[in-house]
């Protein structure tokens, strides 16, 4: 029988994986580009649980709503900055996708100077560090272990009332289906792409302001994620922002229940497998693009059932 710790971490990773993968599913709707820098936005997340806890001395839970803005904004401006120009200049796929490497790599590069000035001026731990300390506890229970499942269930409740119920909703998704059509009809497309980049963004900083409360933080933890998030995001449906609830729960109970398993058996396996965790998301993303390259939410099983018996 599984150990209650195990099933919780599944739950948490699972939830924050899951803010995390329908952000980036936000940005490929919208540019059509993959975007590897979206790990690093949960990181800029990760950093400010940390100044609002160690430095401001503020409760960690109040760190939701800067981050949401901060990395909200951050993604705006990867956006305005980075992929807008491109495309105008009608730049392929690849040169933007290479692009957003780029931006990555000085996202990294400003969070380990951000690291290294927090150490130095604040005198605080600033690389490999969790923030368990300041949470709270409900029947022996940590906090985040209640509060990113709800804040899970919040978001997707609310993207639904935002794309189904309002105006700006439905100008969004039609600029997502038709961006040129859309522009015909008055909509503004390049604002609907500003504010689903900012949402993208604002989705990543929130799953990272939680992070440090159950993992490790330091400035390279939303690269490392980055493959889970992208096998999430293939898995659900990469065109189906919903697909990412799916794809993150699936990534994530995967990812936990595998390894612990492994780990805990007998020879040829053990503890020593744990560091190869991120072959579990590759093989999974690897076995749903040769079956079911649309992913799950876009998959039509009993056609591809069919298929599989006529052979």
């Amino acid at each position: 029988m599984l150990d209650i710790n195990v099933l919780l971490d599944a739950v948490v990773f699972s939830s924050l994986l899951t803010l995390l993968t329908m952000g980036l599913t936000l940005t490929y709707l919208t540019t059509k580009v993959p975007n590897f820098a979206h790990g690093s936005l949960g990181t800029v997340g990760i950093y400010l649980s940390l100044i609002v806890t160690r430095v401001l001395g503020v409760n960690i839970y109040m760190s939701i709503i800067p981050a949401f803005l901060v990395t909200g904004l951050v993604g705006v401006i990867q956006y305005i900055l980075v992929l807008r120009p491109l495309d105008r200049r009608n730049a392929s796929i690849t040169t933007m996708m290479v692009a957003t490497i780029a931006f990555e790599l000085l996202l990294l590069s400003s969070l380990n100077i951000l690291a290294d000035y927090l150490s130095k001026t604040f005198f605080i731990l600033s690389r490999y560090f969790q923030l368990k300390s300041y949470d709270f506890t409900f029947m022996d229970i940590r906090g985040v272990a209640f509060v990113a499942p709800l804040l899970v269930v919040v978001i997707i409740a609310s993207l639904y009332f935002l794309l189904v119920r309002t105006k700006f909703g439905i100008a969004m998704r039609a600029t997502i289906e038709n961006s040129p059509l859309a522009g015909t009809v008055g909509i503004n497309s390049n604002l609907v792409y500003l504010a689903s980049w900012f949402i993208a963004g604002g989705l990543a900083g929130v799953a990272g302001s939680m992070l440090p409360l159950w993992f490790i933080g330091n400035p390279d933890t939303g690269s490392y994620l980055l493959i889970s998030i992208f096998a999430a995001a293939v898995i659900g449906g990469i065109y189906n922002i919903y697909g990412a609830v799916i794809g993150g729960f699936v990534i994530g109970f995967a990812e936990i229940l595998i390894i612990r398993l492994l780990a805990s058996m007998g020879p040829p396996f053990g503890s020593w497998v744990i560091p190869y965790r991120p072959i579990i998301p590759l093989l999974a993303m690897v076995i749903v693009l040769m079956l079911a390259p649309r992913g799950i939410t876009g998959t039509d099983f009993r056609k591809l059932a069919t298929k599989f018996r006529r052979r």
